[in-house]
């Protein structure tokens, strides 16, 4: 028998998945913004376009699915669990997707665990674009075989267990985002201060020679990366910088110290409230298009 699939949240990672698979028509999703009158339309026209049924509250979402994808930011996982927890099936698989850390996956699954449904931690471990459903997902939990089974059917190819405990798929991510997304903040902070110094491509030029000098393999060049990593960060900045305060929690919960990730969501999270929405082509034009948004943040102060 078809599963019907619960999506809660309809971004970027939700849309992605539904206009990806065969199972739309079998998708109720739900995402908040239909709540905000400035949003509401947009998130309709989202509903249409990915030909999936969007429900007006999550109960009506999550009435009679036996799978549940939560695909929210991380500083609403938690609350999302909680709401679902009043209305999801008895026995429905809970995939909480969510990018937050392992302590906020474990709360979140007492309650799903105490409403009668089953909690299964879902880490995502690159972005949904352009892998869409070749995303690798690691998955943990009691239940995470079966989920892996009911994944598989909705056409995720790259699913892998990592133990049975509730946790450890999301410390694997998190840990892992301490190097990731704070290599994006230290690209950041380190061309702006070139280009203020006039020295960029020098330091640029550096930096690949220095690269060359290790490896045999052809790298990506430095001003490929620093290119990717500003377009990254001034798009999902202030969702990065949410999931960056969940790294933050993981760090402090394991005892071993999170001053470098306190720094990185600093970066991340100024970044994002510049409020770049299109990012300019090439790493010059979006030195440019940063410098000018953060003088136009001052005089505005």
């Amino acid at each position: 028998m078809e599963q019907e699939v619960g999506l809660i949240g309809f971004g970027e990672a939700g849309a992605t998945f539904a206009l990806a698979g065969e199972w739309r028509e079998r998708a109720h999703a739900f995402d908040c913004k239909t709540d905000d009158p400035a949003d509401r339309e947009a998130m309709l026209a989202a509903y249409a376009a990915a030909q999936v049924s969007g429900a007006a509250l999550l109960e009506q979402a999550l009435s009679g699915v036996g799978l549940v994808l939560s695909l929210v930011t991380a500083d609403q996982a938690l609350a999302v669990a909680e709401k679902a927890a009043s209305c999801l099936p008895a026995g429905a698989l809970y995939c909480d997707m969510n990018s937050v850390a392992p302590q906020t996956k474990q709360q979140a699954a007492r309650l799903i665990e105490a409403a009668g449904g089953h909690y299964v931690d879902v880490a995502v471990m690159a972005p949904v674009n352009p892998a869409r459903l070749s995303v690798p997902l690691l998955l943990s939990g009691p239940e995470a075989a079966e989920a892996g089974r009911r994944l598989a059917a909705l056409g995720f190819a790259r699913t892998r267990l990592v133990g049975e405990a509730v946790g450890r798929a999301s410390s694997i991510k998190m840990i892992r985002s301490v190097m990731v997304k704070g290599m994006e903040a230290l690209t950041a902070e380190c061309v702006l201060a070139a280009e203020a110094a006039g020295v960029r491509e020098e330091v640029l030029a550096s930096l690949d020679a220095s690269e060359k000098a290790q490896s045999s393999e052809k790298a990506q060049s430095w001003e490929d990366r620093a290119d990717y990593n500003l377009d990254r960060m001034l798009v999902h900045g202030l969702r990065r910088a949410a999931e960056m305060e969940e790294v933050v929690r993981t760090l402090e919960g394991f005892g071993t110290g999170a001053a470098m990730s306190r720094g990185t969501v600093a970066r991340q999270r100024g970044m994002g409230m510049l409020g770049v929405k299109t990012p300019r082509e090439g790493l010059s034009a979006k030195i440019s298009q940063i410098i000018q948004s953060n003088a136009r943040k001052a005089d505005a102060a």
